[in-house]
């Protein structure tokens, strides 16, 4: 061929190329390469319509081929292999002339169907001007979001859109996302700030919005100083990103990695060191290494594959300290924040300590904590670190330091209560551990955080209903109780689960309840004021479920141990001891003897008539109704007060309604068991006042 021919052949296979790259790009599963090939064919179609309008002016020149001597023919296998080539051309020519032709046809269709939308487009927007001039704002929207609907680029009807309402929410938070995109943070701000101010009730997402401005503000930031110390020629700067590159090479040994990993995390001591890190990759490049990942997957790791992964959440946590751009680009890769729940629960000692280290980094920041529940499989994370209870007491501790950091959280305990019913089985593993091989403080937090979860009425009605968590709470005292005094904070922690769980009615079962007072009434003899007030808190709760429990704690000496609460314990305890002295009272005549010979003047009781706290009064109104069934009680206290104070109970407006009612019942035994209080109570005309009280007793 001659020079000419070589060029024009070498600019056609260079078009072939192109135009098999447009192909493939064309095919790609990314929407975005598919976008700019089809851009890119269209602006080959423009070109070559030009050039074939330019091709139409010029004038040809009818060119005579003259042929070669016979000396100058070439041999049969060189005629054949030069038509082959050229009918190898002349196949892709007409190959790429088809794509092009069909690829034309299509944008020229595309075309068409556009035009025809942005008149209909154009129609809309004009329909919903008419309607916003009139003030119906509604209809306005409708049109202008039909018009979007036809064509979704036309910036003019989101702006007449979000002028129909200045209080729309979602147009601030568009704008406020939309500057961020641009780093007008300031405005982002504003916008974020406006939302507020129309709906106080978004202070919780506001809060996230501008805490992503913030963050993002800070993060541009750090990177223009890293690139100021890049640029000035320092020498951690430098080192970092050659050795960023050092490690971006493949297939290179286990200890290659470990080894420069190492020494990348020893240089990193700054803020500018984590924010190059970030500037270059280093995520990508250690987390999506193939050796790397390969030692994070095998299961029975050997020492090397061990020092890779422990190296790596070394690095990590180098990287991500104080850092929270870092820490936001760690966690919210979706195979990262696996591999951080999966490693946690390692058969690797040293690996699930590190992950657990950097878990405990993370959340000692809002953000971080936020990151670990918005993108972290939580239940499997909350397996994995009640599993540290059967490990040292550092660790243990470390783990349910987290836990309940975690817990804390508004959006923790949202998801919680959600996924409660999967969440159930881990908890209730936990009340099955042996206290004795257990890290009693570990085990404590554990159990205070379940607790503080259970005074969620809709936890503690899943944790009540399930029969073995219930059972389990049961056992776990059982155990605790062979040594009360190694044992303290465990069951005072537990009692406290307890009491919650007993608000639940009715319970796991009367069986359960029955079982629980017994062990309740055990620790009454307890020297420990704690677990003596809580016993008697849980007390309260359950002794009513059965007869046969009332009958076994009289025979215990509960009202001894209950009136001596009121003589000696506080508020709280007198509560709860009160409020068991009205079951007894309320159902064996032999408890009213005891309150009556223990207190012969009830004074203990009237005192606690003028309390504020009205659960307190109540029950102590009950339990003094019952005690006026005891002969000539009643006529003993005609000196006293007692119809007066009632009497003013009986009419009081307090929010609890068994004020009333009880010191109503106690107003009418009194008056029944001495007549002389009757005469009293109508000289006071505290009969309307009875009255009164009657339409609380049919209401209960």
């Amino acid at each position: 061929m001659d020079a000419d021919q070589e060029k024009d052949l070498q600019k056609f296979l260079k078009n072939v190329d192109e135009i098999t790259n447009l192909i493939q790009e064309m095919n790609s599963d990314d929407p975005v390469v598919q976008q700019n090939a089809v851009l890119e064919t269209e602006k080959r179609l423009l070109l070559m319509e030009e050039d074939q309008e330019e091709d139409e002016c010029r004038t040809t020149l009818n060119k005579t081929v003259i042929s070669p001597p016979q000396t100058a023919v070439k041999s049969a296998e060189e005629v054949n292999s030069v038509f082959g080539f050229f009918f190898l051309i002349s196949e892709i020519t007409l190959l790429s002339e088809a794509f092009l032709a069909s690829v034309e046809k299509d944008a020229k269709e595309r075309a068409k169907r556009r035009r025809e939308n942005k008149v209909l487009a154009d129609a809309l927007k004009e329909k919903g001007n008419e309607a916003f001039a009139e003030g119906n704002y509604e209809t306005a929207i409708l049109h202008y979001s039909e018009g979007l609907e036809k064509l979704k680029d036309v910036k003019v009807l989101y702006t007449n859109r979000a002028q129909c309402d200045e209080k729309c929410t979602k147009a601030y938070f568009h704008m406020g996302k939309a500057n961020l995109a641009l780093k007008n943070y300031s405005v982002s701000r504003e916008c974020y700030k406006k939302i507020l101010e129309i709906n106080p009730k978004l202070q919780t997402q506001v809060k996230d919005y501008l805490n992503q401005v913030d963050l993002q503000e800070k993060a541009d930031l750090q990177e223009k100083e890293a690139h100021e110390l890049l640029d000035s020629g320092k020498n951690t700067a430098v080192n970092t990103k050659n050795l960023l590159e050092t490690l971006s090479k493949p297939d290179q040994i286990p200890l290659f990695y470990a080894g420069g990993i190492e020494i990348l995390t020893e240089m990193i001591k700054e803020c500018t060191e984590q924010t190059l890190f970030r500037m270059h990759d280093g995520f990508s490049i250690i987390g999506d290494n193939e050796v790397i990942r390969r030692c994070f997957s095998t299961a029975g790791k050997d020492a090397i594959e061990e020092t890779v992964c422990v190296s790596v959440l070394k690095l990590w946590q180098a990287v991500c300290c104080g850092n929270e751009e870092n820490q936001r680009v760690l966690v919210m890769h979706p195979g990262r924040a696996r591999l951080l729940a999966t490693l946690l629960s390692s058969k690797v000692l040293a690996i699930r300590q590190q992950s657990l280290a950097l878990l405990l980094q993370l959340a000692q920041t809002e953000s971080g904590r936020s990151l670990i529940i918005s993108h972290l499989d939580l239940t499997r994370l909350l397996e994995a670190l009640v599993s540290f209870l059967d490990f040292s007491d550092k660790e243990a501790n470390t783990a349910m330091g987290l836990f309940t950091d975690l817990a804390l959280e508004e959006r923790f305990q949202v998801w919680f209560q959600a996924n409660l019913p999967g969440v159930l089985p881990a908890l209730t593993g936990i009340l099955k551990t042996d206290p004795k091989v257990s890290s009693s403080s570990a085990l404590c937090q554990c159990i205070a955080i379940m607790g503080n979860l259970s005074a969620e009425p809709a936890t503690r009605r899943h944790m009540a209903a399930c029969e073995e968590f219930g059972d389990g709470c049961l056992s776990l005292l059982a155990r605790c109780e062979e040594n009360v005094d190694l044992f303290r904070e465990v069951i005072y922690t537990l009692l406290g689960l307890m009491m919650n769980l007993c608000l639940q009615a009715p319970f796991v079962s009367e069986v359960w309840a029955v079982e629980v007072s017994r062990r309740c009434l055990s620790l009454l003899n307890s020297q420990d004021g704690g677990i003596l007030t809580r016993a008697a808190g849980v007390l309260s709760r359950t002794l009513s479920s059965s007869l046969k429990i009332v009958e076994e704690a009289l025979q215990a000496g509960v009202v001894k141990k209950m009136m001596k609460f009121l003589k000696t314990g506080g508020e709280t305890a007198s509560r709860y001891a009160v409020k068991i002295l009205a079951i007894c009272t309320n159902s064996y005549h032999e408890a009213r003897e005891e309150v009556i010979r223990l207190d012969k003047k009830l004074s203990i009781m009237m005192k606690l008539l003028s309390s504020e706290d009205e659960v307190l009064v109540g029950n102590a109104a009950l339990c003094l109704g019952n005690c006026m069934e005891v002969p000539n009680v009643a006529s003993s206290l005609l000196k006293t007060d007692l119809l007066q104070v009632l009497l003013r109970l009986a009419g009081s407006d307090t929010q609890k309604t068994a004020v009333q009612v009880n010191a109503g019942i106690a107003l009418g035994k009194l008056c029944t068991a001495e007549p002389r209080f009757a005469a009293q109570l109508r000289k006071l005309h505290g009969l309307e006042i009875l009255n009164s009280t009657m339409k609380y007793i049919g209401d209960s």
